[in-house]
Order: structure tokens, then C-alpha cells, then sequence
């Protein structure tokens, strides 16, 4: 087995520190651990990727070693609200994917001509 880079042992020293700051906080250390599987396949050569994750990483762990932090989570786009149902301002959830004019990457929705 080759020798790991001074990047890759301080990637996998942020991780055994981003798991033991989690300990207690629900959701922390799964989320870690999603983060850092989510990530694993990025090629060695892209070494700005790594660096720039390795410091959102950095900032991460100090904002779980604060004390402020009591859980770890994910920001999720919350569900359009509906006053009544049928009512203005209600819209029926089919799942059928967001609730806007533009789709999921921000473009604008794009309707055939006549309609």
C-alpha cells in the first residue's frame, strides 16, 4: 500500500475529528459520514476541490467543537403551505417536483406555443 499525501492525512484526520465532535449531537456523525462518502470519489488530482472541501470541513468541526451546536442537519426546501384547501394561495402536493414556475435547476418553465 503507498504512502498517504500530507492532503490525505489531513482529510482523514478531519474526519476522526468531525466524529468524535459529533458524538451526542444527534445526526452529526451519519451526516459526516454521508458528507465524506458523497465526496470519496473525487479524483486525487483535484486538488483545489479537496482543499476547498477540507476548509468548509475545517470550519464545520469548529462549529461543533463551540458548544452552540446541538444537532447536525441538512437545509431541505420546506413545503408550500396551504391556507385552504382549493382555497388562494393552496396548491394541491402531487409530488410531481417544485411548486414554482422554473424547475429544479432555475431555469424557467418552458410551455409549447398556444397554450
Amino acid at each position: 500500500m503507498s504512502r498517504h499525501s500530507r492532503l490525505q492525512k489531513q482529510v482523514l484526520s478531519l474526519y476522526r475529528d468531525l466524529l468524535r465532535a459529533g458524538r451526542g449531537k444527534p445526526g452529526a456523525e451519519a451526516r459526516v459520514r454521508a458528507e465524506f462518502r458523497q465526496h470519496a470519489g473525487l479524483p486525487r488530482s483535484d486538488v483545489l476541490r479537496i482543499e476547498y472541501l477540507y476548509r468548509r470541513g475545517r470550519r464545520q468541526l469548529q462549529l461543533l467543537r463551540s458548544g452552540h451546536a446541538t444537532a447536525m442537519g441538512a437545509f431541505v426546501r420546506p413545503r408550500a403551505r396551504t391556507e385552504e384547501p382549493g382555497g388562494v394561495g393552496s396548491q394541491p402536493d402531487d409530488g410531481d417536483g417544485p411548486r414554482n414556475p422554473q424547475d429544479s435547476t432555475g431555469a424557467p418553465e418552458t410551455r409549447p406555443a398556444g397554450r
